[in-house]
């Protein structure tokens, strides 16, 4: 069973329809005792920084959360808003502190190009900078997609396993022992987004 954290935003229903088209059964849940019982967890997400980590206070998930992830280990895969959620905080519309999995923090998306737009919407590489599981049998410069306005910074280039470029590099994907996350959506990747969720399932 694949433990979906509902916490209020974000895409759910396409989440737990491409992890039960690669053959895995999802559970959409705010519970924390259900997430404890699965296998592997997923935090997706889409929106504001500080309202996902509101939203994941009120409903008393992030002490769980971090207890499932960093204390026992539980392999997670964060997505877009998720992806950000795992760092230790954001600048967005004001600073918020963050779940603290990784040495990153969110700050505001802003292309060496003027003329490129922020929201960044759109298919864009991802360059494989990193070894991962999550990148077998996915050839390197696939089109992964991008729908975000604040991007994660570090500088523990350990963690990085994937970047883009959009008026510059940036952080798409990163990786440290149990824990994955991706800025960009592999629900809504097509084959590549397929493949790359199948490995994090059968094999992270």
């Amino acid at each position: 069973m694949i433990g979906i954290v509902d916490y209020g935003l974000g895409n759910l229903t396409s989440v737990a329809g491409a992890v039960e088209k690669v053959g895995f059964e999802p559970i959409v849940t705010a519970e924390a005792n259900v997430l404890e019982s699965a296998d592997k967890l997923i935090l997706p997400g889409v929106g504001a920084f500080g309202d996902g980590m509101a939203n994941l206070e009120e409903r008393n998930l992030a002490g769980p959360l971090s207890d499932l992830v960093v204390g026992q280990g539980k392999p997670i895969l964060g997505i877009c808003l998720g992806f950000q959620l795992i760092g230790q905080g954001s600048e967005e519309f004001g600073e918020h502190k963050g779940l603290g999995w990784i040495d990153a923090r969110v700050e505001r998306f802003a292309p060496d190009d003027p003329d490129l737009r922020v929201p960044h919407v759109g298919w864009n590489e991802l360059y494989q900078v990193g070894d991962s599981i999550l990148f077998d049998d996915v050839p390197d410069q696939s089109l992964f997609y991008y729908v975000h306005s604040y991007k994660m910074v570090s500088a523990n280039t350990d963690l990085v396993i994937g970047e883009c470029d959009y008026g510059g590099r940036f952080i798409s994907a990163v990786g440290k022992a149990n824990i994955h996350a991706t800025q960009f959506h592999p629900e809504k990747s097509q084959s590549h987004g397929l493949t790359l969720l199948r490995n994090f399932l059968e094999k992270g």
